[in-house]
């Protein structure tokens, strides 16, 4: 049975999976990157599986980049799947519910931008990394600890709870995982400017990417935060993403 907190983030996406590609610029480009990373990796043929696939923009590069290779795209919105206009075959699952169960053990599962929405993201890693086929690859990137620093800086001198969803350490995620399965691992930084906060935080409500777990706060709440804003001539707001590389 899905849980509470996973039938708000699903049906967050849900309701705005039309519009979600308008707004999901930097998990457009996260999915493209990774796409591009697999390519240069000698990931068998087999099962691929494209975990929170979304509207499909990991899966449709990586079918791309590999001809003749399909890619299952599994995710918990039926409306997300719904939006999706490749070929592909889709399966609607609750990742917070596990992995499906495969005829044949995946040789590729990937994931851009969604085991951060997951209950306890390391053991997810594990769990993940132990469903591969021998020789087979894991690739992945989540935000992580450390983004939003301007959010939680605006709250913090408003006096006021920081609402941003709390993202994972990388540092727990690679404990998680046998070192010696580690190809290859990059964090990056990405930054966006607006003229005002709200407007850096509208692409996360459009996208519904915006549910969070603490309690929401009042209109006079949200103006001590934005008043508080780093810089708010020039306000903000950065995202750290871990990329990683793993084959069993």
């Amino acid at each position: 049975m899905t849980s509470g907190w996973s039938a708000r983030v699903l049906n967050a996406f849900g309701a705005s999976a039309a519009q979600y590609d308008a707004s999901a610029e930097l998990q457009r480009t996260m999915a493209r990157q990774l796409a591009r990373r697999c390519r240069h990796s000698a990931i068998p043929a087999g099962l691929w599986v494209d975990l929170g696939s979304g509207t499909g923009c990991l899966a449709d590069a990586l079918e791309q980049q590999h001809p003749g290779q399909s890619v299952l795209r599994v995710d918990g919105s039926d409306a997300m799947l719904r939006s999706q206009t490749g070929a592909g075959t889709t399966l609607l699952h609750d990742l917070n519910e596990g992995l499906p169960t495969w005829s044949s053990a995946p040789t590729l599962l990937c994931s851009s931008f969604v085991l951060h929405w997951l209950d306890d993201p390391p053991e997810r890693l594990r769990h993940w990394f132990d469903q591969l086929a021998p020789g087979g690859w894991l690739a992945l990137t989540v935000p992580v600890d450390g983004s939003f620093e301007q959010w939680h800086q605006a709250a913090e001198r408003a006096g006021v709870p920081c609402t941003a969803l709390p993202f994972p350490q990388m540092e727990l995620l690679l404990a998680a995982v046998p070192e010696q399965a580690v190809r290859w691992k990059r964090k990056q930084r990405f930054s966006s400017n607006g003229r005002h906060p709200l407007e850096l935080l509208r692409p996360m409500i459009r996208t519904g990417a915006d549910t969070t777990p603490s309690a929401g706060l009042g209109p006079s709440e949200w103006r001590r935060v934005f008043r508080s804003w780093p810089d708010p001539e020039h306000p903000t707001l950065s995202w750290h993403v871990f990329t990683l590389m793993l084959q069993r």
